[in-house]
């Protein structure tokens, strides 16, 4: 039988650690991992998967694989929303006044420097 390998199959065989009761055979492991790659795939840490996994087992424990799968089929946490874009800057415009300063506008036009200058003057 093929030992598994990856983040996810680490994990399962730890979970020994958190819980003797939680020793896995090579094929339940194969067996879970896709789902455990499913959570990572949300952005679930890795502490985090652990902690669902192992947090309030009953004190009896049958069959700690069938359990474990429960879990994460129906605890699989939510897609990680999409960051919405931020906005493209402006293109570089030079002043049509002094054409020396550079600045981000969306249209041509007068730098800060002139319009305030053109502000002193009218007033």
């Amino acid at each position: 039988m093929r030992i598994p390998r990856g983040q996810a199959a680490d994990l399962l065989a730890g979970l020994r650690l958190a819980d003797p009761r939680l020793l896995l055979s090579v094929r339940d492991i194969q067996r879970l991992a896709p789902a455990v790659d499913a959570w990572f795939a949300r952005g679930a840490a890795p502490e985090a998967v652990v902690r669902t996994l192992t947090a309030a087992l009953p004190a009896v424990l049958k069959y700690p694989a069938g359990l474990l799968a429960h879990r994460l089929a129906t605890l699989l946490p939510p897609p990680v929303p999409d960051r919405p874009r931020a906005a493209a800057p402006h293109p570089i415009q030079f002043c049509v006044t002094c054409d020396e300063t550079a600045f981000r506008a969306p249209e041509p036009g007068e730098c800060p420097d002139c319009v305030a200058l053109a502000r002193e003057r009218a007033a």
